[in-house]
């Protein structure tokens, strides 16, 4: 077992699966990568969408009222082989030979997420719990796969998240002396369920980046579209709801008070705070205060926009020079345009821009991760996590 891990650490060259499912909770995204040294190529990306009945049980698991522990038990294998399909579905789609993998780094499904912890013995306690057996990915598949990420920095003190500022470092730092934009001061923003930032200063060594969760991404949004449609649209595609409506200002002004926006990084946030009761308690207010649905549509898509902006200037210095997209809410053309009337000399670029689809580039880092970790490279960024030291992340189940 330790010659086969140590055969696949030993090569320059490595074939890697990233595999990710976010906060949404939608299905599996499955990226095919070549790592080399520090280039990264993709070769391979799709979705595979969870089926209606699965996202809801999942949605389920999510929420201490609805979750049972038999039911948690058995979804974490059954999504053990959600994901394995992905990665042999993907690979017969691609034609690339299931062999050629070198190695699997499965992020899991996140169902609770508790930065903050509890108490216990005198101590306070983080936690977090994702789920998606990969064992049964390892078996399934015949790939050594890297898993369960989180748990290793909250060990170390630190929130479990955010995990991708390092892959954003590989992808987007400018560190090469003979680089002629090496001036240039970066943010990667992904805006997925959750929004979060990578801030990569000009010529940043590791030490140097700055990483958090600004707030919520596209998970209010679809929470409202949700609960205005009866459950028919998960989401406002395109934007298209927001933009015919109007941004109620003091509704706004009263969701910004939310107490993460003021807190201070590191820190990481999910389904708990902004889930389906914060989109519930939205609608309910909006609908007293008598907004049309396309204004509470479009006030929570300033929200994240505005949140996500005042993050930058409360805790970012300076503010970038360009600032890269990625996630489901790049394709909100209404979002975007927020976001850029809140920054307007901040220069708007997509991961499409380098190569990477703006929809796989989380699990292209899931593959970066796991291909640090099987190198014995510790990949958490203290900075954004508040880890008291570098650890290697993940769990590593042999094939």
């Amino acid at each position: 077992m330790q010659r086969r891990i140590y055969d696949i650490a030993g090569k320059s060259k490595m074939r890697v699966v990233g595999l990710m499912s976010g906060t949404s909770a939608d299905g599996v995204d499955a990226a095919i990568v070549e790592i080399s040294s520090r280039k990264v190529r993709l070769l391979a990306f799709d979705t595979f969408s969870y089926p209606a009945v699965l996202r809801r049980r999942i949605l389920d698991l999510c929420r201490p009222e609805s979750a049972r522990l038999d039911d948690i038990c058995h979804y974490n294998f059954v999504l053990g082989e959600v994901f394995a399909d992905a990665v042999i579905k993907l690979c017969s789609k691609s034609c690339i030979s299931l062999s050629s993998i070198d190695l699997i780094g499965s992020h899991g499904q996140t169902i609770y997420h508790q930065p903050s912890g509890k108490r216990y013995g005198g101590r306070t306690i983080r936690s977090t719990l994702q789920i998606g057996e990969p064992s049964v990915i390892a078996q399934r598949t015949g790939v050594t796969t890297v898993a369960d990420f989180r748990p290793r920095d909250m060990a170390a003190g630190g929130e479990g998240a955010p995990l991708v500022p390092y892959a954003d470092y590989v992808l987007f730092s400018i560190r090469s002396p003979q680089d002629k934009h090496k001036r240039l001061t970066r943010a990667v923003q992904n805006i997925g369920g959750i929004a979060n930032v990578t801030f990569l200063p000009a010529g940043c060594a590791q030490d140097d980046i700055i990483a958090f969760d600004t707030g919520p991404g596209n998970m209010v949004i679809d929470g409202i579209m949700n609960l205005i449609t009866g459950g028919k649209k998960r989401r406002d595609t395109g934007g298209k709801m927001a933009a015919r409506g109007t941004v109620n200002k003091r509704l706004l002004g009263e969701l910004l008070r939310h107490p993460f926006f003021r807190r201070r990084p590191p820190k990481s946030t999910g389904r708990e705070e902004f889930g389906a009761d914060f989109a519930e308690r939205i609608y309910r207010r909006a609908g007293r205060k008598g907004l049309a649905d396309a204004d509470i549509v479009a006030t929570v898509t300033a929200l994240t926009a505005r949140s996500t902006a005042q993050a930058y200037r409360r805790f970012l210095s300076p503010m970038p020079d360009e600032l890269i997209l990625c996630g489901g809410g790049s394709h909100n053309y209404t979002l975007v345009e927020m976001l850029h009337a809140e920054m307007p000399d901040v220069k708007m670029l997509s991961t499409g821009d380098f190569g990477i689809s703006v929809d796989a580039k989380e699990a292209v880092s899931f593959a970066i991760l796991a291909w640090a970790t099987i190198k014995g490279m510790t990949n958490n960024i203290q900075a954004a996590t508040g880890a008291k030291k570098p650890v290697i992340l993940g769990k590593i189940v042999p094939a």
